[in-house]
């Protein structure tokens, strides 16, 4: 088995119509879902519970874990070890038996994982099976669809006919690629516990779920114009929402997410409203929409719309809540000069903004807008790909090229330009990351902003050899300010809205150094390293070096230099974050150990260059 420099030990951390389908890559290189939820299970409680409280070792070419809850030895064989921790498994997971090592299914694994949690942190949570139960369903529909050929989703019924559509023009080839590395997470986040749970029927995941490559038009509603709440960084911002479909005077265009509409189309408060032709159903129409791999937020038209959905996702309700609506457009408003200094210094740098919300604001029986049609009908207005893009460039989710299988041609392992020998995977690494550390850290370090670049917040623009040209981020919701240099622009703004858009110095800087390095930066290495295991501590001697450049560029401040120095990672909780069912921006942080320190990185001379 290949080893790093690390194989020896294990590091502990320290205190629509139908589309051209690309040709999928070789199934039998897929786990099964068993496997692949059981790896999942096994990769969180290793960085969360069982290497913090140094319960685990590496024997020869397995990794051991053991659970004092239950008095339980698991392992696992490793086909890589980390230098980070985070090993590469194959193959079922076993338990120490008194006739030897018996295998244990995902199900029993997440029974261990419940009984070591509530021993440990002294909560009860009766979900939390269920959820991983969800999660293999899941998986298990993600892999059953990528066999299905990709076919137009059945409408949801509807109260008034859809008016006819007119046949689309076949996607261009960008465009397809693209799409196609956001309906590649068949198994999502490897360091969450239930990464494909879902609070919701089957039936609707297929009609909605990007890895169905699901595509559908969207439910229209007319609503009255006082009845409409809204708000704009600059006048017409909101053009793309009308520009959908034509409304009778006097009214106002409202999209709305089919599967949303299902959820919550029978609302009394609603359906009083359409009686009283307040509100007007148009049906479904328009152009059609593909989910993009957040699910809620769609893709057509030139553009994208981020809608509120009703459905809990991983962890949480998808539902844009009152404050995420304006406090996307006052984002836009307040980074726009942020923003423009890091485009113009960093070419190649872009963030697709979100200048507008609009929803429906029907008096509730206070006489103000009721919340819950108010939160559950908002749609964002985020910018498309085409002002930001340039010549030539096809833009991949980078969740798609990081991914730990290759699930399509956005992989790592399929771009010309990595998949050479080890020059041209340093050429490639080097490339993507003086695209992606020095804007984040110069967000950071001169305008006081958090962006949040974690592997489904960023695009990454390839040429047609494959090799990063641009990086692209996404999604204003991760985006805050600190608070200490933002005071005035914060004050000037409702408390409700100001109080979720910011961090202080320590949460920030950890929210910056968990996105940009442990979730991006580490994932995207670590695909390269299964490629070519003997790299990877060059690989991460090019992190250093870029680092290093931008702390030159900076001054050198003591947050880049502890990293330098090789302080540990922060790395989110997410296992323990949802046991506790605490919201995400309470999660908290485990310290992994840095390969960024010198010792770690003293075998990189010899490394291929």
């Amino acid at each position: 088995m290949p080893t790093s420099p690390a194989a020896s030990r294990l590091p502990v951390p320290h205190p629509a119509a139908p589309e051209v389908r690309t040709a999928p890559a070789a199934d039998a290189a897929l786990p099964t879902a068993d496997v692949v939820v059981a790896h999942t299970l096994l990769n969180c409680l290793l960085r969360e519970v069982s290497a913090p409280a140094h319960r685990t070792a590496v024997v020869g070419d397995h990794l051991h874990l053991r659970l004092p809850a239950r008095d339980v030895l698991l392992r696992v064989a490793l086909r890589r070890t980390s230098l980070l921790g985070a090993h590469r498994f194959t193959g079922p997971v076993a338990v120490r038996a008194d006739d030897g090592w018996r295998p244990v299914g995902w199900r029993r694994l997440a029974e261990y994982v419940r009984d070591e949690l509530d021993a440990r942190t002294g909560v009860a949570n009766e979900e939390f099976v269920a959820q991983v139960v969800s999660s293999h369903e899941g998986v298990t529909a993600g892999l059953a669809a990528r066999h299905a050929a990709p076919r137009q989703a059945p409408e949801p019924a509807t109260h008034h006919a859809a008016p006819r559509q007119a046949p689309e023009p076949a996607a261009d080839p960008r465009t397809a690629r693209y799409l196609e590395s956001e309906r590649a997470l068949l198994f999502g986040h490897r360091f969450h516990p239930t990464p494909k749970a879902r609070s919701a029927d089957r039936s609707a995941w297929r009609r909605y779920a990007p890895e169905a490559w699901a595509r559908f038009p969207l439910r229209h509603l007319a609503v009255r114009a006082d009845l409409v709440a809204g708000e704009c960084a600059e006048p017409g911002a909101d053009a793309a929402i009308d520009r959908l479909r034509p409304v009778p005077a006097g009214h106002r265009l409202l999209p709305v997410h089919p599967w949303q509409f299902e959820l919550l189309g029978e609302t009394p408060l609603l359906r009083a409203a359409i009686a009283r032709g307040e509100v007007l159903d148009l049906g479904t129409g328009g152009p059609s929409f593909a989910p993009t791999a957040s699910v809620r937020t769609l893709h057509g038209d030139g553009g994208f719309l981020k809608f509120s959905l009703n459905v809990r996702i991983t962890n949480c309700l998808r539902k844009n809540a009152s404050y995420e609506l304006s406090g996307a457009v006052a984002l836009t408003r307040l980074l726009g000069p942020a923003l423009d200094d890091l485009t113009r210094r960093f070419p190649g740098t872009g963030m697709l903004r979100e200048p507008a919300y609009r929803s429906l604001a029907l008096p509730g029986p206070d006489g103000r807008p009721d919340t819950g049609l108010m939160e559950g009908f908002g749609v964002i207005v985020r910018d498309g790909l085409d002002a930001h893009l340039a010549p030539g460039v096809t833009p991949l989710l980078a969740a798609a090229v990081a991914d730990e299988y290759p699930t399509s041609s956005a992989h790592v392992s399929r771009l010309p330009a990595a998949s050479g020998g080890p020059d041209a995977a340093l050429a490639w690494w080097s490339a993507y990351l003086r695209l992606l550390l020095p804007p984040v850290l110069a967000a950071w370090f001169d305008h006081g902003v958090v962006l949040e670049p974690h592997l489904q917040n960023v695009l990454i623009g390839v040429d047609a050899t494959g090799l990063p040209r641009q990086v692209l981020f996404r999604d204003l919701e991760g985006a805050k300010l600190l608070a200490s240099r933002h005071a005035a622009a914060l004050a000037a703004l409702p408390a409700d809205v100001a109080g979720p858009m910011t961090y202080d110095a320590r949460r920030g800087w950890d929210r910056v150094v968990y996105c940009l390095l442990v979730n991006n930066v580490a994932e995207t290495l670590a695909a390269l390293a299964d490629q070519r295991p003997g790299l990877e501590a060059a690989l991460w001697a090019e992190v250093r070096d870029v680092l290093r450049e931008s702390a030159d560029a900076h001054g050198r401040p003591p947050a880049l230099r502890r990293l330098l120095a090789g302080e540990p990672l922060p790395a989110k909780a997410n296992l323990l974050t949802r046991w506790r069912r605490s919201a995400d921006r309470d999660a908290g942080y485990v310290r992994l150990p840095s390969p960024l320190a010198g010792d770690v990185l003293s075998g990189r001379a010899g490394g291929p260059r």
